[in-house]
């Protein structure tokens, strides 16, 4: 079978334009991969904070009984939070996640109050609830300061403050952990840092390029004191393997509690009993 050279024309032609559509192709996704990276790092804080103004409970709505805190963070931003009294034997200051504010934590505390007398102490950070500002990185460890300041102001030296931080706040407690001594810190649900997450939830953009840190791995080795990390075995937020891994880099003495059956947001619920007792031993440990 002869092929003519006007028929190898022809292919070559066809096989041109079958590459200039792909190249075109290509080049479409690659605009769009931009276009949706830089929309992303633009926006970034709107996928990293999830505040909420409107404080939906009140202390006295569980029995608490609480003073109003009002503080002043080191840059003048002020901040607006509860001091829910427990035996004032011992303080724990709070440093919640990246969603809601103070008031749905309410529930949590109380339950912690009733166990172990608990002092705590609810602030949120700026931005969210009754509290000034915009949140960022370095705006939320001075207020995570202006709190552990607002304990020792009450009254509690550095043996009888434990830092509490789930989620963000873990990372919060970390750096407050870092600058302040305390009796022990307790980590819930804590990732490894905000570029660890976002190759979780959002493999195809360059974590280089994402300003927000909020570094836990790199750090946990040098917070002293003992410390507690807790995580659920079914959390769809952040992978069991970054507090396994952050357990791993701290320092002794620590333990680690698995919340078997809990989520991200159900910890305390799912945990019950079992959940508590860890709480309490290592607290009695202290």
């Amino acid at each position: 079978m002869q092929v003519s050279g006007l028929q190898i024309s022809g292919l070559r032609k066809g096989a041109g334009r079958r590459w200039r559509r792909a190249l075109a192709l290509c080049a479409a996704v690659a605009s769009l991969w931009v276009f949706v990276v830089v929309l992303m790092l633009a926006l970034e804080s709107s996928f990293l904070y999830f505040p909420s103004r409107t404080l939906d409970m009140q202390p006295r709505d569980y029995g608490l009984d609480a003073d109003e805190v009002r503080l002043v963070a080191s840059d003048g931003v002020r901040l607006h939070g509860w001091w829910l009294r427990g035996r004032g034997e011992r303080a724990l200051v709070w440093f919640h996640g990246n969603a809601g504010n103070i008031s749905h934590r309410l529930d949590n505390a109380k339950r912690l109050i009733d166990r172990f007398g608990l002092d705590i102490l609810l602030v949120d950070y700026r931005g969210y609830g009754l509290s000034e500002g915009k949140p960022g990185e370095a705006g939320l460890y001075k207020d995570g300061l202006a709190m552990y300041d607002e304990a020792a102001r009450r009254g509690f030296p550095p043996g009888r403050i434990v830092l509490f931080g789930r989620s963000l706040g873990a990372a919060v407690a970390v750096e407050v952990g870092l600058q302040r001594a305390s009796a022990a810190m307790i980590l819930e649900t804590p990732f490894l840092s905000v570029p660890a997450m976002a190759r979780v939830h959002y493999p195809f953009v360059p974590a280089s390029l994402i300003r927000s840190r909020f570094d836990i791995e790199t750090r946990i080795a040098s917070v002293e004191g003992p410390k507690l990390i807790l995580h659920g075995d079914r959390d769809e937020i952040v992978p069991l393997a970054h507090a396994q891994r952050i357990f791993e880099l701290a320092r002794p003495p620590k333990r680690f509690y698995l919340i078997r059956g809990a989520s991200h947001n159900d910890t305390y619920i799912v945990g019950g009993d079992a959940y508590f007792k860890a709480w309490g031993e290592f607290l009695k440990g202290l």
